[in-house]
Formats: C-alpha cells, structure tokens, sequence
C-alpha cells in the first residue's frame, strides 16, 4: 500500500506531462475530447488517475472540463487574444515607464539572467519550457518593482497568453521573442523610457500578429497523439 501511495503523484505527473507535451508539439487539437477511458486504456492506469491528471490541465487552462460531456482540450480563440494583448499592452507601457524609473543594477542583472535562461531553454528544444520562460520576463518586471498587485494581475493575463502561444506560435517566432527582451533590457539599462515602451509595445504586437490560429492540424487519435 505504501510503495502504491508513493507511485501515485508521479504516475499522474507523468499523464500530465505528457498530455502537455502532445498540445504544445500540436499532436492533439484544440477541442479534442480527451476520454477518461481511452486515456485509461492508453497508459494502463485506473480512470482515478486520469480524472486527477485532467483536473491538474484544467487547472493550468490546457483541459476545459465541461458537465456531462467530459474533458476537451482548451481552444482559445483569436477574438480572446487580441482582447488580453490589449490589457497587457496598456498594463505594460506603463510597467515599463516605471521600472525605467526605479532600475537599478540589481534589477537589471536580474532580466540579464532571465534572458539568458530563456535562450537555454529555447536551444533545449522544450516547448513548454521555452514558453513558461517567454512568458515569466514580464511578470519578472513586475516582482522586481515591488508591486505585488501588478505581478498578480500580470501573472493572471500572462497565464491566459500563455496557453495561446503554447498553442500557437513556432519556433522561429519563440527565438525571435527572446532577442526583443534582450533588446528591452538594453533601453531600460539605458534609462531611454521612450524607447523601452517603443520596444516592449512594438514586442507584445509582433508576438500577437503571429499567432498561427489558421495553421493546419492532424487529427491524431489519443494513441497516435501519444505515442
């Protein structure tokens, strides 16, 4: 009973990583219905296991759980993005103003790093990671301001954006965003505010206008989508 209460946590960590991992790569399309049985069958686990693995999804806005119906993959839409990429634009401009202000060298080593970290992760070749990294640089602004209400409701939206560049944005695209932080962190080193919001608008528009949301799909089964 101990070893089984043990093995537990992982064998539902290892569910969720790879149901990530096949919506990050695209193997599964949005709305795919993800059926607790086939998913059961697939990994040779109880539906227990499953339905923990899908309420973790849910909770990171990868799955929608919908009553009577079951588990979906999460379809966030074109009209939603340009709707949060609005907020952010405006929330931002200002953020970045304001750290102008405030920076210090502190501060500043501290994005140096980030940056350097999210070029890690993009030469790692791990979406998730990659992405978790693009989007942690502006939420990382916010914490080193000091404004804890900011950083959450950053963190709120970024949450929200994250799942749709996960979903939606290549490669090429990901390199391309972390060259445009390296560049935001030389205006503000430089003090030159205009030109950090220049940048940091000029960013959040680029990282919105490629969004692929008309790219093609296969239409993978569970067990081609998983294997």
């Amino acid at each position: 009973m101990l070893c089984e209460y043990l093995m537990e946590p992982t064998t539902t960590l290892s569910i969720v990583e790879a149901l990530t991992r096949a919506i990050a790569e695209r193997r599964l399309q949005p709305g795919t219905k993800l059926g607790e049985q086939k998913l059961a069958t697939h990994f040779g686990v109880s539906r227990t296991l499953v339905r923990q693995a899908l309420h973790q999804l849910a909770q990171n806005r990868l799955v929608k759980l919908e009553p009577a119906r079951g588990a979906f993959v999460s379809a966030p839409s074109a009209r939603e993005a340009k709707q949060v990429f609005a907020v952010r634009r405006m929330l931002e401009a200002e953020m970045t103003r304001e750290f102008v202000r405030v920076q210090t060298p502190a501060k500043l080593k501290a994005l140096r790093l980030h940056v350097a970290q999210e070029k890690a992760a993009l030469q790692s070749k791990n979406v998730v990671g990659r992405n978790e990294m693009l989007s942690d640089f502006h939420v990382r602004m916010a914490e080193l301001l000091g404004n804890e209400v900011l950083a959450q409701l950053l963190g709120e939206l970024i949450s929200r954006c994250a799942l749709i560049t996960l979903m939606y944005q290549s490669d090429k695209d990901a390199a391309h965003n972390a060259d445009e932080h390296e560049n935001i962190v030389k205006a503000l080193t430089e003090r030159n505010a205009d030109e950090a919001v220049r940048l940091m608008n000029e960013h959040l528009e680029h990282v919105e206008q490629h969004l692929a949301f008309d790219q093609g799909r296969p239409a993978n089964t569970i067990a081609m989508a998983l294997a």
